[in-house]
C-alpha cells in the first residue's frame, strides 16, 4: 500500500482492520521524511525509535483485542517548540540546541493517548518569531509546491510535512497567524482554537496571552478529528477554559443553510492581488449557493492590530524569554562575570528576528514608555474585540483572505521586517481578539500556489468553522491536489 497520501481516518481503519500494521505505516513515513528532508527541511529531528516503538504498541494492543484511540497507528508530525519527555526540542533556537524535556505537553500527552504516533518535531520560525521560516537556526523551510518560495511561519516545518505527504496530520502553534498562514501558503486546513480551548501546557512560550496550540491536515475533517483529541480543559494551564467541547467531526456534515456569513468587504476589495480577491469571491459565492447568507459587516479596528501586536506579542516575548540566561538550562557561554555570561550567551544564542522582538519588547514595557505603547495596545486590542462582538450580533462567522498573497519567495521579505510583518494583516485580528479561526484552501493563483480562506467565529465556536470549511473544501474540491515533488 502507498501510504502518503492516505487520509488518517484510512490509516487508522487499515490498522484497526489488520490490514496492516502499524509498524510498516510508521516505516514507510520515516523511510518518506528521510528521504525528502534534505530538500524541504521540515523535520529538525526524525524520532526513528520512538516512533516504531509507538507503532509496536499500537499492534499489540490490537493483537490483545483492545479497544484502539481515535489516531491509533496514525503519523503525526509536532512542532519543535512542544516539550517532548526524551526527545529534543529547541525551537529552532541555537539557545536550545541540545535541549531534552523531562516530560510532555499537554497534546503530546493526548497524541500518545489516542494512539498517534509521533514521526519527529517540525522546523519553524525560531522561537516561533516570523512569517516564513526563514528564522530558523537550522535552515530555512522550501514550499512543496514551488521550492523557491516560503512555506510561511511560524509553523512552516509541519505545514510543509502535511502537504508534501511525509505526515497525514501535525500540530503547530499559532500566536498571531502561526498556523493559518502557512496553511495558506502550503493549501492545508489548520485551526487556531479560541484562546483557552487547547491547554498551553508544555508549549514554550512566546507571547501568552496570544499563544495557542492548532492542528493542521490536508481536509478540514482530518484537522477537526485532531483537534477533538487534544482540545479540554487541563488544570496545569491557568488559562485552559472549563468548557465542554463538542463533536468537531459531526459539524462538518452541518452544512451551510441558514449561516450568516459576515464579509469584511472593505479589506476584500482593497486586495492589490487579483487571484487572492477572486478566489475568495469565489469561496463566498459557494457558501451563498449552499444556503448561506452573505452579510456585510465591518471591523474599524482591525487596521490597527499590526501595530498592537508587535506591542503586545514582543513586550510578552521580552519577559518569557527572559528565562533563557545560560544559567540553568540550554547554551551558556562563559564571560568574566555574571552579566558578561548573560550577554554573551544571549547574544549568540538567539537570532536576529527573537533579539529585534525582545529589544522592542523592553523598549515598550520601559518607564516612560508603558503607558504611551504598551497600555495604549491593550486598549486598541478591547477595541478589536468589541468590533467582532458586533459583528457576530448580524453573523455567525466573519470570512477574509487568510493571507493578502499567495506563497512570496524565500529572501523576499527578510531584508524589510516590516513587510514581513503585514503579511499577517487579516491572521492577526482574531488573535488578538482570542476567537477561533481556521483557514482552508479555497482556490489557485495563475502561478499554481495555493490561496486559502480564514473563517473566524465566536469564542469556543469551533464546531461552527468546521461545518463552514468543510462546505468550501467540498466545493473547491482541492483536497486531492497535491504537489508535484515527483515522489
Amino acid at each position: 500500500m502507498s501510504f502518503p497520501w492516505q487520509s488518517a481516518f484510512e490509516i487508522r481503519e487499515q490498522v484497526q482492520s489488520g490490514a496492516t500494521t502499524a509498524v510498516d505505516v510508521a516505516r514507510a513515513y520515516l523511510d518518506r521524511a528521510e528521504t525528502m528532508n534534505p530538500e524541504l527541511a521540515c523535520f529538525l529531528t526524525i524520532d526513528h525509535e520512538g516512533a516504531l516503538a509507538a507503532a509496536a504498541q499500537v499492534d499489540r494492543a490490537r493483537e490483545a483485542g483492545e479497544s484502539l484511540g481515535p489516531l491509533a497507528g496514525v503519523p503525526v508530525a509536532v512542532k519543535d517548540n512542544l516539550c517532548t519527555r526524551g526527545l529534543r526540542t529547541t525551537c529552532a533556537s541555537k539557545i536550545l540546541e541540545h535541549y531534552i524535556p523531562p516530560y510532555d505537553a499537554h497534546v503530546i500527552e493526548a497524541l500518545r493517548r489516542s494512539g498517534a504516533v509521533i514521526l519527529g518535531k517540525t522546523n519553524l520560525d525560531e522561537f516561533a518569531m516570523g512569517s516564513s521560516n526563514e528564522n530558523s537556526a537550522f535552515g530555512d523551510v522550501a514550499n512543496p509546491w514551488a521550492l523557491d518560495r516560503a512555506p510561511g511561519g511560524s509553523s512552516g516545518g509541519s505545514a510543509c510535512a502535511t502537504a508534501a505527504g511525509l505526515a497525514p496530520l501535525a500540530l503547530g502553534s499559532d500566536t498571531g497567524g502561526s498556523v493559518r498562514q502557512p496553511a495558506a501558503f502550503c493549501g492545508v486546513t489548520a485551526i487556531k482554537p479560541t484562546y483557552g480551548r487547547v491547554s498551553r501546557y508544555g508549549l514554550v512560550a512566546f507571547a501568552s496571552s496570544l499563544d495557542q496550540v492548532g492542528p493542521m491536515a490536508r481536509s478540514v475533517r482530518e484537522a477537526a478529528s485532531l483537534l477533538e483529541v487534544v482540545a479540554g480543559h487541563d488544570p496545569r494551564d491557568a488559562t485552559s477554559a472549563e468548557r465542554p467541547t463538542g463533536s468537531y467531526l459531526e459539524a462538518c456534515d452541518r452544512g451551510a443553510k441558514g449561516l450568516r456569513v459576515g464579509v469584511v468587504r472593505d479589506l476584500i476589495d482593497g486586495l492589490q492581488d487579483a487571484d487572492v480577491r477572486t478566489n475568495v469571491e469565489a469561496a463566498l459565492s459557494a457558501l451563498e449557493t449552499k444556503g448561506a447568507t452573505l452579510v456585510d459587516v465591518s471591523l474599524p479596528h482591525a487596521k490597527h492590530a499590526v501595530s498592537v501586536y508587535y506591542l503586545i506579542a514582543t513586550a510578552e516575548a521580552s519577559s518569557n524569554l527572559a528565562r533563557f540566561d545560560g544559567i540553568r538550562y540550554g547554551l551558556r557561554v562563559s564571560g568574566d562575570d555574571l552579566t558578561d555570561t548573560y550577554t554573551k550567551t544571549r547574544a549568540q544564542g538567539f537570532g536576529p528576528e527573537v533579539r529585534r522582538r525582545i529589544m522592542l519588547g523592553t523598549y515598550a514595557l520601559s518607564a516612560g514608555y508603558y503607558d504611551a505603547f504598551y497600555l495604549k495596545a491593550q486598549r486598541v486590542r478591547t477595541l478589536i474585540r468589541r468590533d467582532y462582538d458586533a459583528a457576530f450580533e448580524h453573523c455567525d462567522v466573519v470570512c477574509t483572505p487568510t493571507t493578502p498573497t499567495s506563497a512570496f519567495a524565500l529572501g523576499e521579505k527578510t531584508s524589510d521586517p516590516l513587510q514581513m510583518y503585514l503579511a499577517d494583516i487579516f491572521t492577526l485580528p482574531p488573535s488578538l481578539a482570542g476567537l477561533a479561526a481556521i483557514s482552508t484552501p479555497c482556490g489557485r493563483s495563475s502561478e499554481g500556489l495555493p490561496i486559502g480562506l480564514q473563517i473566524v467565529a465566536p469564542p469556543f465556536e469551533e464546531d461552527i468553522l468546521c461545518s463552514s470549511a468543510q462546505v468550501v473544501e467540498d466545493a473547491c474540491g482541492l483536497v486531492e491536489a497535491h504537489p508535484d515533488l515527483a515522489r
